[in-house]
């Protein structure tokens, strides 16, 4: 008759584990008691070990299967469970207290329980590392962006999508972070980082990593305000001991997410917010951006203009214009700069609507290249025509520092033309990490090896460093228009620190250019501050080729 209750609670027990998502939570009480009760069993728990080594190094996760409250813990048994990769499953079976000890039919009864329980309890355990292996961010331990996309399809199947903001972050200069600190500190200081915004973004809110230092946000509307406080820079404290800290700032492209369009999807939440963070990243002012429609067309354009450079530089669509270089001395042609201006479909595209693009991946290299052989292609046609050629600039991206085979290129594309290293200048911006300072000092020196002359463009723009001409071979400086007073006595502070830089690269031994010049007065402040070169539209706009080699045949700007 036992028998056949012991059959009838075990088939119960297998319909009712069924019925239980997860075997490893309290849920499983409801099951385990009826064949618990019958069995005289007080409690059950389990350890789990992961694999063989983390047996011997004694480190498990414990689940508590069943409690009735009255179990004696010093007359447990033990029951141990193997799969065949090494997980190993140890089960602790305690008798309920002041109860008789389990006779050999018992026994036989509670290790067939076990059997049942381990099959379920390996399910779920294949389960949960099959959820965490799709869910879960394997090194921080966060969730990932297949999660957060089937979490914002959940928000849209209810309806309720329209109460929350999402975001796309990137952590400014982690890449530093790292070097600093070291990579494993600095994986400390992203997850206690990460960990900070979802403190903020709550239980209605996620944070996930879409990979590297980029991550997504979620969160209900009214938390916005809070997250961009934390973004805008937050302490992060890396080493417990010292309480020493480290500033962590983020961009941030912001969905606060409406009802303009009809239907919502995650993809679209997903390019929303990445339009929103490309447009954050190429701001000056302010490190985030609101997404707007706006945005979206401009992607747009992007895109296509992406796909349309290949076939514009085979076909030669991009011309080199060319802005006279003038002395204040003679009034005469001294150098030029080369500027890309693209001619497609009979329409001349503004440079701001295609070099930001093209810096965004490698295409500016190729672009660059391009330019620094159609110039070169030029001066060797005017040194064979007699005509007097002058010293050209030719603009390198930074994306070109971190090939370690620039020098060669440079030299190969001058040579292959035959042109005079002396009627090249290779100009280039500040840098801004110390990675591409030792590259750029790498390149300087080259050039200067072969000849040829380096300018640091833009100079007082952003956050110039004294250290970038102090310790760089530099032969030319060129001042940025932000620098220039828009007349005498218009603004001392100005004044006074232009002719101080003018005055030191005059000292150093660097010539000093003054771009983006545009009326008499400041021609006159820089011709009295012994800046002797001026570029800007006082004197010539970017020329056509076949407009600027007129200015080369002696022309006198005196009489403009």
């Amino acid at each position: 008759m036992r028998e056949n209750s012991f059959r009838r609670i075990i088939q119960n027990f297998i319909i009712n584990m069924e019925e239980i998502p997860n075997t490893l939570t309290p849920e499983i009480r409801f099951a385990m008691t009826e064949p618990c009760v019958f069995l005289r069993i007080g409690k059950i728990f389990a350890d789990f070990y992961e694999s063989p080594r983390a047996f011997q190094m004694n480190r498990f996760e414990r689940y508590q299967m069943y409690d009735c409250g009255e179990s004696n813990e010093e007359a447990s048994i033990t029951y141990v469970k193997e799969t065949r990769v090494g997980t190993k499953i140890i089960y602790h079976v305690c008798p309920i207290i002041e109860e008789e000890p389990w006779d050999a039919t018992e026994l036989e009864r509670i290790d067939v329980l076990l059997r049942m329980l381990f099959v379920f309890n390996g399910r779920s355990r294949l389960m949960m590392t099959n959820y965490n292996l799709t869910f879960y961010d394997q090194d921080l331990q966060v969730y990932n962006l297949k999660y957060m996309f089937r979490t914002w399809a959940e928000l849209i199947g209810k309806g309720v999508i329209t109460q929350y903001t999402a975001m796309y972050i990137n952590l400014k200069h982690f890449s530093a972070v790292n070097l600093q600190l070291g990579h494993k500190t600095g994986t400390i200081v992203m997850k206690r980082f990460i960990l900070h915004l979802t403190d903020i973004a709550g239980e209605d809110g996620i944070v996930a990593r879409i990979g590297g230092d980029n991550f997504a946000v979620m969160c209900r509307q009214e938390k916005t305000d809070e997250i961009m406080d934390a973004l805008k820079g937050t302490a992060v404290t890396f080493d417990e001991k010292t309480g020493d800290r480290i500033l962590i700032t983020a961009y941030a492209g912001v969905y606060v997410i409406d009802g303009e369009i009809p239907v919502h999807t995650p993809e679209n939440i997903m390019d929303r917010i990445s339009v929103a963070i490309t447009a954050a990243k190429a701001r000056t002012k302010h490190d985030y951006a609101y997404f707007n429609t706006e945005m979206m067309e401009k992607n747009k354009q992007q895109l296509m203009i992406g796909s349309l450079f290949p076939s514009a530089l085979e076909n030669e669509e991009f011309l080199v214009y060319y802005q006279p270089k003038v002395s204040t001395d003679t009034y005469r042609l001294v150098g030029a700069e080369a500027l890309c201006r693209w001619k497609h479909d009979g329409r001349l595209v503004p440079p701001m609507e295609f070099i930001p693009v093209l810096e965004r991946g490698m295409d500016i290299c190729k672009l660059d290249f391009y330019m620094l052989d159609h110039v070169c292609r030029d001066i060797r046609r005017w040194l064979d025509e007699g005509k007097n050629a002058v010293k050209v600039s030719v603009n390198l991206s930074r994306r070109h520092l971190s090939d370690m085979d620039l020098l060669e290129h440079i030299v190969e594309i001058i040579d292959r033309n035959n042109v005079p290293h002396d009627f090249i200048e290779i100009e280039l911006t500040e840098t801004t990490t110390d990675v591409e300072f030792k590259d750029l000092r790498r390149v300087l020196s080259g050039l200067q090896e072969t000849g040829i002359s380096t300018s640091v463009d833009d100079f007082g723009m952003g956050y110039s460093s004294l250290t970038l001409i102090k310790d760089l071979p530099w032969d030319v400086l060129k001042i940025d228009r932000s620098l220039l007073p828009t007349a005498i006595n218009s603004d001392k502070k100005k004044e006074t620190i232009l002719k101080y830089v003018i005055g030191m690269s005059s000292d150093i031994g660097l010539d000093c250019v003054a771009e983006g010049v545009e009326t008499k007065e400041q021609e006159q402040l820089l011709k009295s501050t012994s800046c002797s070169i001026i570029q800007g539209f006082y004197f010539d706009k970017p020329l056509p080729v076949n407009e600027f080699e007129i200015r080369l045949d002696n022309y006198d700007y005196s009489k403009d």
